[in-house]
């Protein structure tokens, strides 16, 4: 069985520390077992390797979670990447596709499907394995688990089995009901209905069918040209509601979906995360800051305030899921974003009245890091070095560098750094459109900059010295 892990989402509903860069699968908000802060992607990808099915899974995550996805997991884990987000049904095609033609899977090889940020015990990925001998031996289409509801929630899909079935370890299922009100959620669990979790399996041959069916590619590099085609829809809505033969098996164990306020805060081993104080008076209150300022909360309870260079939230925890329409019409560069060689902070931002931009971010790269050699043709940037030791390249010369330098790097001027030891700068751009399109990338890693680069012993003071 292969397993392949979904990674989207614009990251809504956690706002003001998710984006559309960092969803809520990359908040490191919960506690492992060390004591240490982890993300759900981090803990899931754990879970996957305690259990021996590390081995066997990919990720399909779009282009703008890459970085953040190195970040969190480093090289080990597979990733496929979406050219963009077109939902569920594209995801899924494509990785499917990409097992078959890019890795030789063969037809008859059953291929789960999972959300990457389950907040689940191991004992869940032990049921997942079950979907293998489960497909196989009840010939269906599909096969679904489905977690038994401890009460009567309106925010879960519920799967409802065949009447006659009830009871049963596997059962054929009726229909789908998908987020019902509180009443119809009480009769729904009199019927034995069970949540959706979104997990489900297929034999690989049976969606390559679909999808020359619908005629699109079965090969890897060709559905890659034509991904903008395929319908931007649910595999729910695409797939599972027009499969003819469909079957569900129970798990009866913990699961949650922590993607609000108030179900996350309830995982979180501390009240508050970042500087801060909850006054003693408030009961059941979080605090989560990512500003390098204190927040105090003083006589509230059963509140969430989050606080992130992308703005600050206040909201009653019942109240929380309504963030996601408030937000929705945001349009703003993301903050702060991880990376695969470290994180940047936007501090400012100003356009002015006659199109030029100024933009100013604090860039940490991790030591033995470094950012590519790259040129901008619209725009400027001027690096200050303020702590830490690192290589500079300029257009084909390296030198050190170290707190206190300052690095200007005119408008197409080659350049790159490295971090000998954890190196922090200040970067001013300035230019008519500070966009990640005027990037172009030449190099990416270090060797290859030194292959390309004359390395110089003197430091970039000396060398500015030797020009002057």
């Amino acid at each position: 069985m292969k397993l392949v892990l979904l990674s989207g989402g614009s990251g809504k509903r956690l706002w003001p520390l998710s984006n559309d860069s960092r969803s809520k699968q990359f908040l490191k908000v919960l506690e492992n077992k060390d004591g240490q802060l982890e993300s759900m992607v981090q803990r899931v990808w754990g879970q996957l390797k305690s259990v021996g099915l590390a081995d066997s899974a990919v990720i399909a995550t779009s282009k703008a979670q890459l970085d953040m996805m190195q970040s969190q997991l480093g090289n080990e884990a597979p990733l496929i990447l979406e050219p963009e987000r077109r939902d569920t049904f594209p995801a899924i095609a494509l990785a499917t596709v990409y097992l078959y033609s890019a890795k030789g899977v063969v037809m008859d090889e059953v291929i789960a499907i999972l959300p990457v940020d389950p907040y689940v015990e191991d004992r869940f990925f032990r049921r997942v394995q079950d979907l293998e001998d489960v497909l196989v031996s009840s010939g269906a289409n599909l096969a679904l688990i489905g977690v038994t509801p401890t009460y009567p929630s309106s925010r879960y899909g519920y799967i409802i089995p065949e009447t006659d079935q009830i009871g049963n370890s596997v059962a054929n299922v009726s229909h789908f009901k998908e987020k019902p009100s509180e009443e119809q959620a009480k009769e729904l669990m009199n019927q034995q209905a069970l949540w959706n979790c979104g997990v489900f399996a297929f034999k690989l041959g049976y969606l390559l069918s679909l999808l020359t069916e619908k005629g699109f590619p079965i090969q890897y590099e060709e559905l890659l040209e034509q991904y903008k085609k395929l319908p931007k829809i649910s595999f729910d809505y695409e797939v599972v509601e027009k499969a003819n033969h469909i079957v569900v098996l129970p798990y009866n164990g913990y699961w949650k979906d922590l993607g609000t306020w108030n179900t996350l805060t309830e995982e979180m081993a501390t009240e508050v995360i970042g500087k801060g104080i909850i006054s003693d008076d408030s009961v059941n209150t979080h605090l989560i800051n990512e500003l390098d300022i204190p927040v105090t909360v003083l006589g509230l309870s059963n509140v969430v305030v989050a606080a992130s260079p992308d703005g600050i939230l206040v909201t009653e925890k019942n109240s929380s899921p309504r963030i996601k329409e408030l937000v929705a019409d945001f349009d703003q560069r993301p903050m702060y974003e991880e990376r695969r060689w470290g994180w940047y902070r936007v501090l400012d931002y100003t356009r002015f009245a006659e199109g030029c931009e100024v933009l100013t971010k604090r860039i940490g790269i991790s030591a033995g890091k470094n950012l590519s050699y790259q040129l901008h043709f619209k725009r400027s940037e001027v690096w200050t070095i303020i702590s830490g030791e690192g290589e500079f390249a300029l257009n084909g010369e390296i030198c050190l560098v170290k707190s206190g330098d300052v690095l200007r790097i005119p408008a197409g001027a080659k350049h790159a750094i490295k971090a000998i030891t954890d190196l922090q700068f200040i970067e001013v751009q300035t230019g008519s459109e500070l966009i990640e399109e005027d990037i172009v990338r030449l190099y990416i890693t270090w060797d290859e900059v030194e292959a390309h680069c004359q390395a110089s012993k003197l430091s970039h003071r000396e060398i500015a010295a030797s020009r002057e």
